[in-house]
């Protein structure tokens, strides 16, 4: 395999956006990812299997896969009716490669042998947690409740020694890219940065560490939000970078960063969303 080694942090779609544009211009590349989901098919599975959150997961899988090919689009596929209705057919096959192999990281490892991805995919942490936040209102338990509530002062996961897998600091000791962002602050990219074991080792990463900001203020999560008040969120969870990575043409003020920033065009025609081309390009040039 050819290009830096390349680890993206996060949940979710932001994520996934990430995933693409560092395929760009690598194939080194080693997703980390929030499993505090309690929502959805993600809910549903945790409540019935007891493990951790599947959804984020599948998406990081199907983004570092052809995504016009059939197994790629069928891992997407939600189920419409019956029983199943809401349900992602690649939360359900993650859930049986678990059953089947009695490890989460294998069998997301195959997975990902089966989707022919290029990369790998990690669990933030390889047991179920529960994320919690202290907000204006008072304690609040639960990703769903927490992505609803505004004035976040802080999170944490339950329980707090929650550990990754050895795989992953490792993957984030050896990167020449550490890449935290964008998505949910909260409850998808601190959620899984957090975590102890995987903080120490971003702090103790010789790799350039860009955080790639959203392109507005996610209400109520994050209402009022600069780029500078979301770089204050990581640091005060123990979350250190070296460079900031935005598009402040659509919605996010600058305020006060203190890091060299990069503010640049990163959005697709829609003006919504990451463009993965533009995303790649902006992360490539700050490897130089």
């Amino acid at each position: 395999m050819s290009g830096p080694k390349v680890v993206a942090i996060g949940g979710g779609h932001g994520t996934a956006v990430t995933l693409r544009a560092a395929s760009r211009y690598t194939e080194r590349i080693t997703a980390i990812v929030s499993v505090a989901d309690d929502g959805g098919s993600s809910g549903r599975l945790r409540e019935l299997l007891d493990v951790v959150a599947l959804g984020d997961m599948r998406k990081c899988l199907v983004a570092l896969t052809d995504e016009q090919s059939p197994l790629a689009v069928a891992f997407a596929r939600r189920f419409e009716e019956g029983e199943l209705a809401g349900h992602a057919l690649g939360n359900l096959i993650l859930a049986g490669l678990v059953g089947a192999t009695g490890d989460l990281v294998l069998a997301i490892d195959e997975a990902a042998r089966l989707l022919g991805a290029v990369g790998r995919v990690l669990p933030a942490t390889t047991e179920p947690v529960v994320l919690k936040a202290d907000a204006s209102e008072g304690q609040i338990e639960g990703q769903v409740a927490v992505s609803r509530a505004g004035r976040i002062h802080s999170i944490s996961l339950v329980p707090g020694d929650a550990g990754p897998p050895r795989r992953a600091t490792e993957a984030v000791l050896e990167a020449d890219q550490v890449v935290i962002g964008p998505g949910s602050l909260y409850t998808s990219v601190i959620a899984a940065a957090c975590v102890p074991e995987l903080a120490r080792a971003i702090a103790a990463s010789e790799a350039q560490r860009v955080f790639v900001c959203n392109l507005r203020p996610q209400i109520p999560e994050t209402q009022g939000y600069d780029v500078g008040r979301h770089l204050s969120a990581l640091e005060a969870h123990g979350i250190g970078v070296d460079q900031v990575l935005c598009d402040t043409s659509v919605g996010m003020a600058l305020g006060e960063v203190g890091l060299p920033v990069t503010d640049t065009r990163l959005t697709d025609p829609t003006g919504r969303v990451h463009d993965p081309g533009r995303l790649a390009e902006a992360l490539a040039g700050l490897l130089g």
